[in-house]
């Protein structure tokens, strides 16, 4: 008898586990490579995922104003494409440019005011002395900068190198982030040129992740983003724009870098006149009362103007409370940035949306048990 006789035959059970094994080690290894391609993907568009993100956003922003020129030059995409994206450059950087500027002009021009003593602050008030707690310490430091303005700040001055360095790095940053914003203009040119491919693919992600609600889930993304640019930034850069002029009118100094603060306090959701109502004050010490009171007139109309822009702007044509969009920008923005002001309005949009849809299919299920009972 051989030994091929002898052998046992295979069982069916071996046999099963030997091809499960076998698929199972070929789908670890197909996973495995998935994942390795997919890090690998996002290493090298790791750089460009910002201004893609921001490009898409600027496109979805600017796409009205990108129908209406379409409808003005004959229907060609790339010219209407290209006459967006050139007024957003303008609009970017004619602004930062002027900012610019002035920026360094009223720094340089106040460093040798200070260092040829030509800078005059007038002594302090007697009420100052009686302030609360801080009275006595202002006083003596304001009297003390009043005689002799250089010898005041000598104490202050690591303070003073230190908020130098941090302003210095603060523009190389402003300075790249700069460069950022026009590289993802280019990129938004170049969504809207291509508008129809753009729009399936962004709809085919959609239809991917939220099954038949795609298609109104990506259209409620792009609405809730164009309602955050008008009633955040855009409110945000009428206030600073509003101050600026009031600023540069009555010849406050630094007039540029105040407007760049106020900008920043009104896209992070603070009062403008956190800055403008200390300036206002400054103004009554050095200009006559009649230009004072209608710069801190000015100041306060500026503060307030964002209750009246924000409701019209603000949620505009969206079936959604404006409460959602404004905590979701201010809550995105505190946890991810400026890009948050947008991702965190649209995500928080979509789940109220979501858990929306959630209730109103929970409805008949409650109704159609109550009809049984």
């Amino acid at each position: 008898m051989s030994s091929t006789e002898n052998t046992p035959p295979a069982t069916d059970s071996s046999r099963t586990g030997d091809d499960f094994l076998n698929r199972a080690v070929e789908t670890t290894v197909r996973i495995g490579l998935l994942v390795v391609l997919a890090m690998w993907c996002l290493d090298i568009m790791r750089p460009f995922i910002i201004p893609t993100a921001w490009g898409a956003i600027i496109a979805i922003a600017a796409y009205p104003g990108y129908r209406w020129l379409l409808g003005r030059t004959g229907g060609s995409a790339r010219l209407a494409a290209t006459l967006v994206s050139v007024a957003l450059l303008v609009t970017l950087i004619v602004p930062t440019t002027m900012l610019s500027g002035t920026l360094v002009s009223g720094i340089q021009g106040l460093s040798t005011r200070v260092h040829s003593g030509s800078v005059e602050i007038p002594p302090p008030p007697a009420s100052v002395a009686e302030w609360p707690l801080i009275g006595e310490s202002v006083s003596r430091t304001w009297a003390q900068a009043s005689q002799n303005l250089e010898r005041a700040l000598e104490p202050f001055l690591p303070q003073i190198k230190s908020i130098a360095g941090g302003l210095v790095s603060s523009m190389a940053g402003l300075g790249f982030a700069l460069f950022q914003f026009i590289f993802s203009i280019a990129i938004a040119g170049i969504f809207l040129a291509n508008e129809h491919a753009s729009l399936r693919f962004a709809r085919a992600i959609s239809a991917r992740i939220a099954g038949e609600r795609g298609e109104q889930f990506s259209d409620l993304a792009g609405a809730t983003i164009r309602s955050v640019a008008a009633g955040v930034l855009g409110v945000a850069i009428i206030q600073s724009v509003l101050a600026g002029v009031g600023m540069v009118v009555i010849g406050v100094p630094g007039a540029g870098l105040w407007t760049l603060i106020v900008l920043l306090c009104a896209v992070v959701q603070l009062p403008t006149i956190l800055i403008l109502g200390p300036i206002a004050g400054f103004m009554f010490t050095v200009q006559d009362t009649t230009p004072a009171v209608l710069f801190a007139i000015w100041s306060v109309l500026v503060g307030l103007s964002d209750n009246v822009l924000k409701p019209m702007l603000l949620g505009r044509g969206l079936d959604v409370p404006m409460i959602v969009i404004f905590v979701g920008s201010l809550g995105g923005m505190m946890s991810a940035g400026i890009i948050g002001l947008f991702v965190g309005a649209v995500v928080l949009t979509v789940g109220y949306k979501l858990f929306e849809a959630w209730l109103d299919q929970a409805e008949p299920d409650t109704e159609a048990a109550g009809d049984s009972s």
